[in-house]
Parts: structure tokens; C-alpha cells; sequence
């Protein structure tokens, strides 16, 4: 049975009920946001560790949710910020933007199954390109299918700004496939 949003809150704020919350949030909610991570992390252990963080620190400051948006909403939202702050820590661990693009460029590679296709690790690669902004803001119109509107609650951007990181991000990655495609494959 799956509870609703409200139900969830509920459990999880009242201290007999907390584990059963838990469980229910994880059910409904792990899939999308491991997916979430996992397009901007890549790896598929540290995207785990993310999404844990994301758990506990969604477990931890539950009373500070506030009802005028979906829990999903505030879960993205802790769920990109505890990527961005990984993704921040890689970075630093890199010496230059450039060795950290080619890093997560070939990250993507070593990470795609073996039946991946072609294109979509040439996707990915290019994806790793995009400035931070316009890589959220790809990810989450173009895999998660978002509209605007919630986009915009989990990043806190207008909607207009958003539009054009998507545009801009869109040009991009298809001019990164247009000039790679042949070369790589």
C-alpha cells in the first residue's frame, strides 16, 4: 500500500511510528532519487553514500518540511544539494576543471554496463561537459521528465532562468554528439 505524503510526515514526526515513516519514504522515494544522483555523480557507490545522506538528512530535519510543496520536491532538493557538496569534494580532489571533466568523462565510460549503447555513453559524456546549473537542470527535465514549475521549487530558480540553462544545455550536448559521435565510435 502506498501512503501519501502527508501519512509519511506523520509517521516519521511522531516518535512510535518513525521507523515504519522511514521505511515508507524509502519504498516510495529511492528509485527516483538514486537516479537523480547517480546522473550527476556517476559512480554508482558514491551515488549510494548520497543517497543514504540524503535519507538521514531528510530523517533529521523533517519537522523543518513544510507542507506547501510535495515531500519528493524537498527530498530533490536535500538530494541535489548532498550532490552537489560530493561533486564540490571530487572537484577539490582534482587539480583543474579540466582534469575533473575528463575524470567524470571517463568515469561515465568505466560505469556504463556492458550492453550500454554507444550514444548513451556519448550522452553521458557529454552531460559531464555542462556547467553544474545547466547539468541539474538537463537531468532533471530531461530524465526525470520535471515539469518547470517543480523544477524550480527544488532549485530555487525561475522558471525563465531555468529555461535558458535548459536550452543552452540542450545546444550543448547535441553539438558535444554531433562532433564526437564519429570520432569515438
Amino acid at each position: 500500500m502506498k501512503l501519501k505524503d502527508e501519512e509519511i510526515v506523520k509517521l516519521l514526526t511522531a516518535p512510535q511510528t518513525v521507523e515504519k515513516g522511514l521505511r515508507a519514504m524509502m519504498d516510495i522515494y529511492q528509485s527516483r532519487l538514486y537516479w537523480h544522483i547517480r546522473r550527476m555523480i556517476v559512480d554508482h557507490d558514491q551515488a549510494q553514500d548520497v543517497l543514504q545522506d540524503t535519507f538521514i538528512k531528510a530523517y533529521q530535519n523533517i519537522h523543518q518540511f513544510k507542507s506547501d510543496s510535495k515531500l519528493y520536491t524537498w527530498l530533490y532538493r536535500i538530494a541535489t544539494n548532498e550532490s552537489l557538496q560530493q561533486l564540490n569534494k571530487m572537484n577539490r580532489m582534482k587539480k583543474t576543471d579540466e582534469d575533473a571533466e575528463y575524470y567524470m568523462q571517463n568515469l561515465v565510460a568505466d560505469n556504463a554496463g556492458k550492453d550500454a549503447e554507444e550514444i548513451q555513453i556519448l550522452l553521458q559524456k557529454a552531460i559531464q561537459t555542462l556547467p553544474e546549473k545547466q547539468k541539474l537542470v538537463f537531468n532533471m527535465r530531461y530524465y526525470d521528465d520535471l515539469p518547470y514549475e517543480e523544477i524550480s521549487k527544488i532549485l530555487d530558480m525561475s522558471v525563465g532562468t531555468l529555461k535558458t540553462n535548459y536550452h543552452y544545455a540542450k545546444d550543448k550536448v547535441e553539438q558535444y554528439i554531433k562532433d564526437n559521435y564519429s570520432e569515438e565510435f
